[in-house]
């Protein structure tokens, strides 16, 4: 399938009350890993199907809520386009060290979907 989902990310007001619910709701194993400083990145591994993340909101008034991310071949190019095509850019074109590059954008209608660009080897 072109464009598949490929990571899907929760930000939550509650980071430990969402771990222990998902980690039990789904036998989920959860990986803490420091990002930086003062932030801390929680992976998803599922075993078999897409896995993702979970975080605490980044800022005042983000809601809690699931973001899914869609692979691209160009993350400027599809953010480009998605703008070209009446979508709003959220968040623009972030580099994940040693990982690839994301983007976060909403349709016309609102919803909001992340781009993903894996590193190139």
């Amino acid at each position: 399938m072109a464009n598949p989902f490929v990571h899907v990310e929760l930000t939550t007001s509650d980071i430990g009350k969402a771990k222990s619910f998902y980690s039990a709701l789904f036998d989920w194993k959860l990986e803490a890993m420091a990002m930086g400083p003062g932030f801390t990145y929680t992976m998803i591994h599922v075993g078999e199907g897409t896995g993702g993340g979970m975080m605490a909101t980044p800022a005042p008034g983000v809601p809690t809520a699931w973001l899914p991310y869609v692979l691209v071949d160009d993350v400027a190019a599809a953010t480009a386009k998605a703008k070209s095509l009446g979508g709003v850019v959220c968040k623009d074109i972030t580099e994940v060290p040693g990982a690839g590059s994301f983007s976060i954008i909403a349709d016309p209608t609102g919803a909001a979907i992340g781009l993903w660009q894996p590193k190139r080897a």
